[in-house]
């Protein structure tokens, strides 16, 4: 018998019970659509996180920090300075010589107080080189630009959520609690930045105690011994997408490196730079120390490695791909479980080809003999029975795959409309390979299930057949 006629036959055998194939169909529909959502949340939740990972740098991306970076310096008997790694120039260079390390920008982090009017706002302002700069995957309003080097005052590039972290200084409302944006124009007026905190919060204690007629907790009349210099700066630019598109740079500060430096040392002249170390008497450390290094490396294969001589060399290091790596293994198991949790439908629907596999052969008993009796092979009336299933569980598959999409979108515009996730980001994500296999494996489910009722056909007496009623 030719394929031919086996399609034709296969096909025509379901149409005649239209029903019971349509209940049957829609069972593998429920199994397929039930599987592909639930490893699509998987899925989804995974291809935000490797999005995420290309904002932050990609999995090139390594960063190092010093060992005791940020505390001060004690050079004692139980302690030697070789154990200190600090983020030095030299530290910069050297780690730029080493193989396979493509780029090093080093990164100033610095806790200052930005003021405007009645309003103020606590930062971490964070000082890149020109270089870093133009690499920053950060898109902004059309007015917007990147700091100058050459600009005569400090510029700041600002996160599109930053503006939510001004609040009134004297009543402690912002925007998450009145509802209502600050008074501030960032693209025409101009803000002051505070970098020593240490004065300013003396200052506001003097000033609340001249203000209560006594004297401040120095013992001075209400006269702060230094006061905190105002930095006249200007917002150069704000990170696109208002207050709807949280990404990384939501919240950050970025300025030009080398005026922040400059604008801190001048600001603590002879004195300790918060954040720098110090010796045990008090002093500057002899060199500036950068809070962390942006490592990029040329090969993906070498991240591993490069993070190991790092470490050896005495820095701390973190990166992308290690945590990528711990976050694969656990996206593996949850993406099982929710799989498991479909595959039992399928299950069921299995149960159901089966079912009906089995019905159909004690109703086509006479057929099948009188096909057997006009020569029709055996391994034809198997290849007939195989292919009734091939088709439940493809027709399945199909309409399956067609309402997993439907639900999978639905989903996403749900819980992106919804604000549970970020503009651009996916809860539901269902790649072409995941249809590509939910179909192959419907098929082979309802062949599958399908077997066992087709040897019983191809194993009937063909005489014990036609004399069946």
């Amino acid at each position: 018998m030719r394929w031919s006629d086996l399609l034709r036959m296969s096909s025509s055998n379901l149409k005649r019970r239209k029903l019971r194939t349509f209940l049957t169909v829609l069972g593998v529909v429920i199994g397929t659509a039930s599987i592909v959502v639930m490893i699509s949340l998987g899925l989804g939740m995974q291809q935000s996180m490797y999005e995420q990972i290309e904002e932050s740098g990609g999995v090139n991306s390594i960063t190092v920090t010093g060992r005791f970076a940020g505390q001060e310096y004690y050079k004692d008997g139980s302690q030697d300075d070789t154990e200190m790694q600090y983020i030095t120039d030299d530290t910069v260079e050297m780690l730029r010589s080493l193989e396979h390390v493509k780029s090093a920008w080093p990164v100033v982090s610095a806790e200052a107080i930005l003021k405007k009017g009645n309003y103020i706002s606590y930062i971490q302002l964070q000082g890149i080189t020109e270089e870093a700069m133009q690499n920053l995957s950060m898109e902004l309003e059309p007015w917007g630009r990147y700091p100058e080097a050459n600009a005569t005052e400090l510029e700041l590039l600002f996160g599109n959520m930053i503006i939510t972290n001004f609040y009134e200084e004297k009543s402690g409302k912002g925007y998450y609690e009145s509802g209502e944006l600050p008074d501030i124009n960032l693209q025409q007026d101009k803000v002051f930045l505070i970098l020593d905190q240490q004065a300013y919060f003396s200052s506001q204690q003097n000033s609340m105690g001249d203000s209560m007629g006594g004297t401040s907790q120095d013992g001075n009349s209400g006269q702060s011994q230094r006061i905190a210099k105002k930095h006249s700066v200007k917002v150069c630019g704000v990170g696109a997408g208002g207050l709807d598109a949280y990404d990384m740079y939501s919240y950050s500060v970025y300025c030009n490196q080398e005026k922040l430096i400059e604008m801190l040392k001048k600001e603590f002249r002879g004195r300790v730079i918060p954040g720098q170390p110090s010796s045990k008497s008090g002093k500057p450390y002899e060199k500036f120390v950068y809070t962390s290094v942006d490592v990029q490396a040329d090969d993906i294969n070498e991240v591993e490695s490069l993070c190991t001589t790092i470490r050896e060399m005495g820095y701390d290091v973190t990166s992308n791909i290690e945590w990528l790596n711990s976050m694969k293994e656990q996206f593996a198991m949850i993406q099982a479980v929710l799989g498991g949790i479909g595959a039992v439908s399928l299950f069921v629907a299995a149960i159901g080809i089966a079912n009906t596999m089995m019905m159909s052969i004690y109703e086509r008993t006479k057929e099948i003999g009188v096909i057997k009796v006009l020569g029709c092979g055996l391994k034809n009336i198997k290849q007939m029975f195989l292919l009734e299933a091939a088709f439940i569980g493809f027709f399945g598959g199909l309409i399956g795959n067609i309402l997993s999409l439907l639900i999978s979108f639905g989903l996403n515009m749900v819980v992106s409309g919804s604000g549970m996730v970020g503009s651009g980001e996916r809860i539901s994500y269902i790649p072409v390979w995941l249809i590509l296999a939910s179909m192959a494996f419907a098929v082979f489910v309802g062949m599958a299930a399908g077997y066992f009722p087709a040897l019983r056909a191809m194993r009937l007496s063909p005489l014990a057949a036609i004399r069946n009623e």
